[in-house]
């Protein structure tokens, strides 16, 4: 009887749909933050009907609650331009800040050349000419989530029908140009008068788009876990700096969470990232100091120590890997009085005067907080479109659903909120001007506005990638001079850190006339005061980063 009822309303649902005018697929950041700033909207929340559908429970995303010092190990760097769209929208005071860290100056290196780029942000300005006082936010992605789901409860336009699961999607058999009809786990059928996908990598909406997608998987994979450490010093900077280490088999970054807790993101190779996920975290803790002090060469030793204790069904004890690191800071002649002895920082009792160096390197981590270790496969893709046309008509992607990024950047869930902010948009001029939210002519300039702006960052991240996994000391010195002669352009540094979002997104032909400018008159400068020297650099530099990149670039084709 049960059975009977359970299919007489899966009938029901297939002959009369709930209608819905704007149905999101997908819980993650992205969906969230779109659903938040449609219902935020009062012409939209007023005329439009928004459902978003997540497979997972996202009760326990709302009642997050965890320790004061513990954090969560998926952690986002929230870019000015994305925490301003947030707070637009109303999403970003219900953000917890006191779990938020800021991040004031970057500090990025060469794992090979020890080639050093510096990124503050009392270098840059707004094109108001306003200081910023920050180049971004770290911000745990349950927090964040946890913001979005509290400011979306406020809003009667928006409902989530969470615990649920997409079974199928198919299109309207109807004349003229049908509506998407989505099938649910619970039997209920939503009709879509515009269908958003912001359901990851493995997209049903795109599937049912037919839109295809190119990219390759890395031959890499992220560790990340939660790291403990001592306070700063007063004769030290705050932990408000991020570091990043290119080594030849992945970056390595420290991102600061709160005064003792920062965050790792260590990009490597799978079979590394596999023993070092079982290691004793204390192992994994002091790989950590060592990845960011000792040169490339000992590095590579470290690892094929743990490599071969893991494929002997064992692992390299602590105290086994601190001699290691101890006869290997010997050999290189690494001087016990300063910050690149991991021996005698692991000796040192916290506090007083710092060791010569401490400003160019992370804090000592002294242990990793339990349960915080994990790692995934990296890969970069990118759909062939972001909105639907032909049987597809009526979808549009969003987030991971149209993009993957490998993370050195940071740039993944920045990528996916720009995306909510100019789909929100073109949604809310389409009702503001009495269209058809669903129709191509509504959504191709959400289409114009992102696909290149997406495509000109992954190709970015991709190249650098790339770039730094060569060891090749031509690539290693091209590269490096690149970014000691960058290190000393502090415009086109700001140039940089706008495009990745540190300002406001803003109309682009101003800030790029604005930069220009500037950088003509430092590139003028430059060359006026050592023509020679100039040419010569920025000549060959050039030349050869050019044809490195473009003989990267066709390795990856297929």
């Amino acid at each position: 009887m049960v059975l009977r009822n359970s299919r007489r309303r899966c009938l029901a649902s297939a002959a009369h749909p709930e209608e819905s005018d704007v149905v999101i697929v997908g819980g993650g950041p992205a969906g969230l933050a779109l659903a938040s700033a449609l219902g935020n909207s009062a012409e939209v929340s007023k005329s439009l009907r928004v459902v978003l559908v997540e497979a997972g429970d996202l009760s326990k995303i709302r009642d997050w609650a965890p320790a004061q010092n513990s954090f969560s190990n998926r952690v986002s760097s929230i870019t000015n331009a994305s925490r301003a769209f947030l707070k637009d929208i109303g999403a970003w005071s219900h953000v917890q800040l006191d779990r938020t860290a800021p991040v004031e100056e970057m500090q990025v290196w060469d794992g090979i050349s020890d080639a050093r780029v510096a990124f503050s942000a009392a270098e840059m300005m707004t094109p108001e000419r306003v200081a910023l006082d920050e180049m971004s936010r770290l911000v745990e992605n349950l927090n964040l989530q946890r913001a979005l789901l509290r400011h979306i409860s406020s809003m009667p336009g928006v409902s989530i029908v969470d615990r649920t699961k997409v079974q199928s999607i198919e299109k309207e058999e109807r004349e003229g140009n049908g509506w998407p009809l989505v099938h649910l786990s619970d039997g209920r059928v939503l009709r879509a008068r515009l269908l958003v996908g912001a359901d990851g990598f493995n997209s049903p909406v795109r599937s049912y788009a037919g839109i295809e997608s190119y990219g390759w998987a890395y031959d890499t994979q992220a560790i990340v876990a939660t790291m403990n450490h001592h306070p700063r010093t007063a004769f030290e900077p705050p932990n408000t700096v991020a570091y990043q280490r290119f080594l030849p088999t992945g970056p390595i970054a420290f991102l600061p969470l709160s005064h003792t807790s920062s965050s790792l993101v260590w990009s490597t190779k799978p079979p590394l990232a596999k023993a070092l996920q079982a290691s004793d975290p204390a192992v994994l803790a002091g790989m950590i100091n060592a990845a960011f002090r000792l040169p490339e060469v000992s590095m590579r030793y470290l690892h094929n120590r743990v490599l071969e204790a893991h494929a002997g069904g064992s692992t390299l004890l602590s105290d086994e890997l601190n001699k290691e690191i101890a006869w290997r800071e010997q050999s290189h002649n690494v001087d016990p009085r300063t910050a690149y002895s991991v021996t005698a920082l692991s000796r040192s009792a916290p506090g007083g005067i710092p060791p010569a160096g401490s400003d160019l390197l992370p804090p000592f981590v002294t242990s990793i907080q339990e349960g915080t270790i994990a790692s995934f496969p990296l890969r970069m893709s990118h759909a062939d479109a972001y909105v639907g046309e032909g049987r597809g008509a009526r979808t549009v992607l969003v987030g991971d659903a149209a993009h993957t990024i490998h993370p050195l950047a940071g740039q993944g869930l920045n990528l996916g909120l720009g995306d909510a902010e100019a789909l929100a948009h073109c949604i809310h001029t389409a009702v503001r001007n009495g269209g058809d939210v669903g129709s191509y002519t509504a959504l191709a300039p959400y289409a114009r506005d992102r696909y290149f702006e997406n495509h000109k960052m992954l190709s970015a991240v991709d190249k650098l990638h790339k770039l730094y996994s060569a060891t090749a000391e031509p690539v290693v010195w091209a590269r490096s001079v690149g970014l000691e002669v960058l290190n000393e352009l502090d415009t086109i540094k700001a140039a940089l850190m706008m495009s990745a979002g540190s300002a406001r997104r803003t109309d682009p032909a101003s800030v790029g006339w604005s930069v220009a400018a500037s950088s003509l008159e430092t590139v003028a400068r430059s060359v006026n005061s050592a023509k020679s020297v100039g040419d010569t650099i920025v000549g060959l530099a050039g030349a050869t980063a050019q044809g490195l990149l473009k003989r990267l670039s066709n390795s990856s084709r297929p």
